[in-house]
C-alpha cells in the first residue's frame, strides 16, 4: 500500500510542478527589438533575392534555350542551346574574375575600378548602396544572372551560322567592353545616367531596358548585317522545327521575368509587388497587342505571334516596372505588342535584313520603346522612397510633372545604342580576322549540331 502511495505522488509532482506559473519573459529592450526587426526584414530579403537569382537563371537555361531552340531548324538546335548553356558557365567566371568589380565597383562615370577584382571585399556584409538588407554576395549574385542573359540574347540573331569558337570570343569581348560599362552607367554608383546614385543624367531603368535589351537587341541587327543571311534565305523555307519547345520556352521566361524584374527591387517589400504586378500585366497587354495586330494582317492568331508577344511586352516593361501603376502598364504592354509585331512581320521584310529569331525587332525596339515610355509614365506614387543621392524625391515622368525625363531617357537610349553599334562592329572585325566569324557553307548545310559538337540533336536516320 505504501509503494503505490508512494508511486502516486511520484506521478503526480511532475504534473505539479508543469501546473506551477512560467516566469514572464524580461521585457525586450527598444534596442534588442529593432535588431530583432532588422534580422527578420534581412533573412525575408535575402530570401526573395536569393530565389530570383535561381528565377532569373531559369531564364537562360532551360527558358531562353527552349525558346530559341525550338525556333530554329532541327540541324541547329543542340548548337543554338549550347550557346545559351555555355554562358552559364563562362560568364559567371567572367563575372567572378573582373566583371562585378568593371560594374558595380566606384570609379570613373563610365566604369568601374578594380577594387572587386576576384570578388575580393564582396561578403556577407551588405552594401549600403545596392541592398541595405541583403548580403553584398547576394547581390553580386543577383546582377550575375543579368550578366549571363543578356549577351545569349544576341544570339537570336546570328542562329545557325556562327562558329562556337567565334561565338565565345564575341561574347568575352562584348561583356568586358559593352555590357560591363552601360551597367556600371545606369546602375553602378556614380555612373554617368545612374538616377539616384550620383549619375550626371538621370536615366530610369529599373531592370534593364537600356543596360539588356538595347545593348543585346541593336547588337543583334549589327551581328545580322554583318554576317549576311543564312543559306537560302529567304527563299528557302526555314520555319521553327518545334513550337512546343518554344512555347514552353516562352513560358519559362514570363514566370522567370518575376525575379528579373520584381527581384531588382532589392527586398521583399511594396516595390517589388508592384514591379511584379506591372511585369504580368505588361506581358498580357503585350500578348494581346500583338495577336490582334497579326490576326488583323494575316486572318488568324498564331502560337508563335502569341508568345512573341509575351516576351516583347516583357521586354517593354522591364525598364518601367518599378516606376508605373497597373494601368499604364497594360497600355505600355499593348503599345509594344503591336510595335515589335510590325517591326517583325513589315519592317524586317522591307529592309531584307536576316535576324533569325528577331533579337532585334523584340529586345531593340521593345527595349528603346518601353525606356522611352517610362519617362511617361513613371510616377513617384508608386513608392515614395525613391529618391536621389541627397535624398531629395525625384519628380519621375511626365506624370508627375518632370517633362525633361523624356530628354534624360532619350540620352540614356542614345549611349545604349551607340555604344552596341560602335563596339559591336569593332569586335565583330576582332572575330573575323582572327578566328573567323561564320562557319563554312558546308558545316552551314549540315548544321551546327554535327559541324560544331558532334552530335545530333535529332536522329535525322531514325
Amino acid at each position: 500500500m505504501k509503494i503505490r502511495l508512494f508511486t502516486a505522488l511520484s506521478l503526480m509532482l511532475p504534473v505539479a510542478s508543469l501546473a506551477q506559473p512560467a516566469p514572464a519573459p524580461a521585457p525586450m529592450t527598444p534596442a534588442a527589438m529593432e535588431a530583432a526587426i532588422k534580422s527578420a526584414q534581412t533573412s525575408g530579403d535575402n530570401a526573395w533575392m536569393l530565389v530570383s537569382c535561381a528565377l532569373v537563371l531559369l531564364m537562360t537555361g532551360p527558358g531562353l534555350a527552349l525558346f530559341y531552340g525550338g525556333l530554329v531548324r532541327k540541324k541547329n538546335v543542340l548548337g543554338t542551346m549550347m550557346q545559351s548553356f555555355i554562358l552559364m558557365a563562362w560568364g559567371t567566371l567572367m563575372w567572378a574574375v573582373v566583371g562585378y568589380s568593371l560594374a558595380f565597383a566606384e570609379g570613373s562615370p563610365f566604369l568601374g575600378d578594380l577594387r572587386y577584382l576576384f570578388l575580393e571585399g564582396v561578403g556577407t556584409a551588405p552594401h549600403p548602396d545596392y541592398g541595405a538588407t541583403v548580403p553584398h554576395l547576394t547581390y553580386m549574385a543577383f546582377q550575375l544572372m543579368f550578366a549571363i542573359i543578356t549577351p545569349a540574347l544576341i544570339s537570336g540573331a546570328f542562329a545557325e551560322r556562327m562558329k562556337f569558337s567565334a561565338m565565345m570570343l564575341f561574347t568575352t569581348l562584348w561583356s568586358l567592353l559593352i555590357y560591363y560599362p552601360m551597367a556600371h552607367m545606369v546602375w553602378g554608383k556614380g555612373g554617368f545616367l545612374n538616377a539616384f546614385l550620383g549619375g550626371k543624367i538621370p536615366t530610369l531603368d529599373f531592370a534593364g531596358g537600356t543596360v539588356v535589351h538595347i545593348t543585346s537587341g541593336v547588337s543583334a541587327l549589327v551581328c545580322a548585317l554583318y554576317m549576311g543571311k543564312r543559306l537560302g534565305y529567304p527563299n528557302e523555307q526555314m520555319r521553327p522545327h518545334s513550337l512546343v519547345l518554344s512555347f514552353i520556352g516562352a513560358c519559362l521566361l514570363w514566370v522567370g521575368w518575376f525575379g528579373f524584374n520584381a527581384g531588382s527591387a532589392v527586398g521583399a517589400g511594396g516595390l517589388a509587388t508592384s514591379a511584379f504586378v506591372a511585369t504580368h500585366f505588361g506581358a498580357a497587354g503585350a500578348t494581346m497587342g500583338w495577336l490582334l495586330a497579326e490576326w488583323l494582317m494575316h486572318g488568324k492568331p498564331s502560337v508563335l505571334g502569341g508568345i512573341s508577344g509575351a516576351v516583347a511586352g516583357l521586354v517593354v516593361i522591364t525598364p518601367a516596372s518599378g516606376f508605373v501603376k497597373p494601368m499604364p502598364a497594360i497600355i505600355m504592354g499593348l503599345i509594344g505588342g503591336i510595335v515589335c509585331c510590325l517591326m517583325v512581320m513589315k519592317v524586317k521584310s522591307m529592309f531584307g535584313y536576316d535576324d533569325s529569331l528577331d533579337a532585334f525587332g523584340v529586345h531593340g525596339v521593345g527595349g528603346t520603346l518601353g525606356a522611352m515610355l517610362t519617362g511617361v509614365f513613371a510616377t513617384n506614387q508608386v513608392n515614395d522612397a525613391l529618391k536621389d543621392a541627397q535624398g531629395k524625391l525625384l519628380p519621375l515622368g511626365l506624370v508627375d510633372g518632370n517633362g525633361g525625363q523624356i530628354m534624360n531617357q532619350l540620352i540614356g537610349c542614345t549611349i545604349a545604342w551607340g555604344l552596341a553599334i560602335v563596339g559591336t562592329l569593332i569586335i565583330l572585325k576582332i572575330c573575323d580576322m582572327t578566328l573567323g566569324l561564320r562557319v563554312s557553307p558546308e558545316d552551314e548545310s549540315q548544321g551546327l549540331d554535327l559541324s560544331q559538337h558532334g552530335e545530333e540533336g535529332y536522329n535525322f536516320e531514325a
